[in-house]
């Protein structure tokens, strides 16, 4: 009863803090990092903990439902090849990346827990770029690539952490076996998100005189789908984000205005309470991981989260305008081999899209999500001893791009206009 008292509370204190940000014209994500800072420093205060769970079930779903409802499904087909890139080969190379620095840098971190801290920071998040880049004034090519990649790179990024933890427990990585894995729950996680979708449609036909019979449907569809897919061990995102597509196409004919409208107000209203009550959970963790660990290491594993940081931030650059220069280069090609396939010159990145998308790449309630859910004891019966050491590293992370990337956002954002 205590935590539901305390979500209470929070939510309370979320709505006020919102307003206030507004009015002071500051970026309301950061605001609420920090205000949930302020308020975990506290004497007193209970202490309110992120399961991972609580954010798989219910925070993921109706946040991933709704970004992509709203995303231009046109604007999001033609510009699926740096989605693409993004959510799959970048979440990658970036969990490569960081397993390599963590590996050299961390005194006692070995290759299985180095694989696993960079699958944990490998993924950003939707909730927190979309929302510090709102007002910003960016394009609308920037906006759906940005949502895009984080409505599906959560995928490829839980597919790294299983590997990664099953070999902290002995398990041998075969590639074969990881490509297959992946291949399945994303193609299982789709025909779960398809056929879930075409159920939906039959049920909102038989009910479609009864308005808050399907409003209610529309908002368990997206748990529903999750809880499905996640039992048949296919990706639950993928299922989530395939069903909202379908929706979105289905109700651009067959829905009337009067429940458009409606369902829009109930949506907003959950995800404006969902995205402002995971910042401050999010602040809340700074307080409580900072107890696991002697302050002897702190000054040197915040340290380590700044360099992994910038390392990330790098190899995101690297990806963008490396796709930047190919669309160019491909747009401005006389080659015979590009006739037939021209590219649009819609989907090319201006210099202040590379900054904006390079510099968006904010990690959030995902990669918190994941760290705090790892096991303290493996499956060979070995106990996990850097678990404390990768939460912190991952709190540390997540702060440095929500705060320190989401300061800067507004005067790159300016400067290459």
């Amino acid at each position: 009863m205590e935590n539901y008292t305390i979500v209470l509370i929070l939510l309370g204190a979320m709505v006020l803090l919102t307003v206030f940000a507004e009015n002071l014209k500051v970026p309301v994500p950061i605001f609420l990092v920090i205000a949930g800072i302020a308020i975990g420093f506290i004497p007193g205060i209970p202490v309110m903990e992120i399961g991972s769970e609580m954010v798989f079930l219910l925070f993921l779903p109706p946040l991933l439902y709704d970004a992509a409802f709203k995303i231009n499904p046109k604007e999001f087909r033609a510009n699926f090849a740096i989605i693409s890139r993004l959510a799959f080969s970048l979440v990658f190379i970036t969990t490569l990346g960081i397993a390599a620095t963590a590996y050299f840098l961390i005194p006692g971190m070995n290759w299985p827990s180095a694989f696993i801290l960079g699958a944990i920071l490998a993924p950003t998040d939707a909730v927190s770029a979309i929302n510090i880049t709102k007002g910003m004034n960016l394009s609308s090519t920037a906006n759906t690539i940005l949502e895009g990649e984080s409505l599906i790179n959560d995928a490829s990024a839980l597919v790294a952490f299983k590997f990664a933890l099953a070999a902290l427990g002995g398990a041998t990585f075969v590639l074969w076996q990881a490509s297959l894995s992946f291949v399945i729950l994303l193609a299982g996680g789709f025909l779960v998100g398809f056929m879930t979708a075409k159920l939906l449609q039959l049920l909102l036909v038989y009910v479609r005189k009864n308005n808050i019979a399907v409003l209610s449907l529309i908002l368990l569809s997206p748990f529903v789908t999750y809880l499905i897919a996640e039992y048949f061990h296919t990706s639950g995102i993928i299922a989530v984000v395939t069903l909202a597509l379908s929706i979105s196409r289905l109700s651009t004919t067959h829905f009337s205005d009067k429940w458009k409208k409606d369902s829009e107000t109930i949506w907003d209203m959950i995800t404006f309470l969902l995205n402002g009550l995971i910042f401050i959970l999010i602040g809340l963790e700074l307080p409580i991981v900072l107890k696991e660990l002697p302050d002897s290491v702190l000054v040197s594993y915040t340290v380590y989260a700044f360099i992994i940081t910038l390392i990330a931030l790098l190899l995101r650059m690297i990806t963008v305008f490396s796709h930047r220069k190919r669309l160019d280069k491909a747009f401005h090609s006389t080659h015979p081999r590009f006739a037939n396939r021209r590219i649009p010159e819609s989907i090319l990145l201006t210099l202040q899209d590379g900054i904006m998308i390079s510099w968006s790449g904010m990690r959030g309630i995902i990669s918190l999500a994941l760290a705090i859910g790892l096991p303290s004891v493996m499956a060979n019966g070995n106990a996990f001893l850097l678990k404390s050491d990768i939460i912190y590293i991952t709190t540390a992370v997540v702060l440095f791009t929500i705060i320190g990337q989401g300061v800067l956002l507004p005067y790159l954002s300016r400067l290459t206009r």
